[in-house]
């Protein structure tokens, strides 16, 4: 039996900034605090909605670190470690796995892209090269490349391959993958709006973007599934549909950034290229907000 790095709701941190654009530790200190009071199972630190696209290598170990040596030990720390350059990729895996990360989010090359054959030797390389676990994260809108089901077969049976975050919103694949793969690979929601689909299929639970903002409630609505409460899981799913419209009104993580600001944090902007949101989309959000006591 392969390594379950968590079963429940993990959330995809926000990387707060300072006004001057740098990494505001004080408050992502709070925001992990926020986390742990509020029974979120993992946290992904340097993933999409951390901008590691736009932080140094340096910020990038740095927050990883910081983030793990905040968290303690209390519940695993998973690190964003992907690229679209394999030897990147690997460079900056080594990296999180000397610093103690529980686990690495992967995800497939973008851009450049490339084919099935060369997820496979992209994917079992790095897996070959460090012994944390990894997730593989799938998520086509975003890169242009899509992790198809026979090719997540192919990748389930290397040891250190141990789960996919399935993000191609595309729920009859999903089925196959699960079909596919069986016990070898756990399967992560990566959308927010298709957790309970997705867990009425195997999958074990959701890296969520709606975390930041309800991490008790994402992890209810997991729990209470997997605990056999699936009307009441379906129901909070359902509740929170608006509130995961408007956190992804903009490209993420500007909306949510935006909503972490109204709810007293001080995360900042997101970096350049991504801009602040519109006045009507901000309006939105925060009527959103309001209807779940959030502000």
């Amino acid at each position: 039996m392969k390594k379950t790095i968590f079963k429940g709701a993990g959330v995809a941190l926000v990387t707060p900034m300072k006004n001057d654009g740098n990494v505001d530790y004080e408050t992502l200190g709070k925001l992990i605090d926020f986390q742990l009071e509020n029974e979120t199972d993992a946290i992904i630190s340097c993933g999409t909605t951390g901008e590691s696209a736009t932080l140094t290598p340096a910020e990038h170990s740095k927050v990883i670190e910081f983030t793990i040596n905040k968290v303690n030990g209390k519940i695993p720390v998973i690190a964003g470690t992907g690229s679209n350059c394999t030897a990147k990729a690997l460079e900056a895996s080594k990296e999180a796995e000397k610093l103690g990360a529980d686990g690495l989010l992967i995800v497939t090359p973008y851009y450049n892209k490339t084919s099935q054959k060369g997820l496979i030797s992209h994917y079992n390389l790095i897996a070959d090269s460090v012994s944390t676990p990894i997730i593989l994260y799938n998520v086509p809108s975003r890169t242009g490349v899509n992790i198809k089901p026979e090719t997540y077969k192919i990748l389930s049976k290397h040891p250190n391959i141990v789960a996919a975050k399935e993000a191609n919103g595309d729920i009859s694949s999903v089925a196959k993958t699960i079909s596919l793969c069986g016990e070898d690979l756990n399967i992560y929601s990566g959308n927010d709006d298709q957790i309970v689909p997705m867990l009425s299929l195997g999958a074990i639970g959701v890296i969520s973007v709606l975390s930041n903002v309800c991490p008790k409630e994402c992890h209810e609505i997991v729990s209470k599934y997997l605990n056999g409460e699936v009307k009441e899981s379906a129901k909070m799913q359902l509740e929170y549909l608006e509130l995961i419209e408007m956190l992804f009104c903009d490209v993420n993580p500007i909306p949510v950034k935006a909503a972490m600001n109204m709810m007293g944090y001080s995360c900042g902007e997101c970096r350049l290229p991504l801009e602040t949101l519109g006045e009507a989309q901000m309006a939105s959000l925060k009527n959103a907000m309001k209807k779940h006591n959030l502000i």
